[in-house]
């Protein structure tokens, strides 16, 4: 555990190659952007590259937002050659190439809550809490990711600019909803009282890319990006009226942005270290 010291072993970019107990023939690179007035309880903050698997960029697009922000960032940069395709990285790898369903432990999902436990032993952080924020790609793994329950230490979250969504909604089959994940009625209710920040660029609106979603679970879900992400907050507000609940979620519209992960981090910056400096 010692060699995590490296992530903090200089104020700015750090890297440090990694392997995850549960994957030990699927190499990680952790890259951290460490802030200069760095300490053990500077609130951390995990980082989700997207579909370019880009985990250097992703890190240095907060490079110049964590000293202001006061944030301890870490990317884990899922590598295709370790991570092939979406189902390993924005589906959680909850099944195999076969499509056949994988134990819990197989998930790729449970790698940031053993990262962030590992921290803690290496004394890196003292804080029992930590935040999320996802981009594209990164946003599917985040906000897929909680709704499947891995939430016990995450004081903040937000899922930014994906592609896709788990629809809130029990009779849609995952990934497009969260049927077949074993979830019942009260695992939805916590689901929906969780305090997820939903972003979307109202610029994001292009769909001629090679890596807009045009399958026909996906094109359900709305046109483009950025009306995807407003179906999504709306299925979430109806599903918890429907159980006399109140929603946690919120959505942020971030003006003139399209699909851009650097003015995206941008944003949810000043967002997230406000919730993670009055968490534990």
């Amino acid at each position: 555990m010692s060699d995590l010291l490296h992530l903090a072993a200089a104020a700015g970019p750090n890297d440090l190659p990694w392997i995850d107990p549960a994957f030990p023939a699927q190499p990680l690179t952790l890259r951290s952007a460490r802030p200069r007035d760095f300490s053990p309880d500077t609130p951390v903050l995990f980082v989700h590259h997207g579909v370019l698997r880009n985990g250097g960029d992703y890190r240095d697009f907060w490079l110049g937002l964590v000293d202001e922000a006061d944030l301890f960032v870490v990317v884990a940069e899922f590598s295709d050659q370790s991570f092939p395709g979406a189902r390993s990285y924005n589906f959680g790898n909850r099944s195999d190439e076969h499509g056949q369903p994988q134990p819990r432990a197989h998930w790729t999902y449970g790698i940031v809550e053993r990262t962030f436990a590992a921290l803690r032993e290496a004394g890196l952080t003292r804080r029992r809490t930590y935040g999320h924020f996802g981009h594209s790609a990164g946003g599917q793994f985040v906000h897929r990711m909680l709704s499947l329950g891995y939430r016990t230490h995450v004081a903040a979250a937000a899922t930014a600019n994906a592609g896709t969504y788990a629809m809130p909604e029990l009779d849609v089959d995952f990934p497009y909803g969260l049927g077949g994940t074993g979830l019942d009625e009260a695992a939805l209710a916590e689901v929906l009282r969780f305090r997820l920040t939903v972003m979307a660029g109202t610029a994001d609106i292009e769909t001629e890319g090679e890596h807009f979603p045009h399958e026909p679970a996906a094109m359900r879900q709305g046109g483009t990006r950025y009306a995807r992400a407003h179906r999504y907050i709306e299925t979430a507000r109806a599903q918890a009226r429907r159980r006399g609940l109140h929603c946690g979620w919120t959505i942020v519209d971030v003006a003139g942005v399209g699909h851009d992960g650097e003015r995206m981090s941008q944003a949810a910056a000043p967002l997230l270290a406000a919730a993670l400096h009055t968490a534990s």
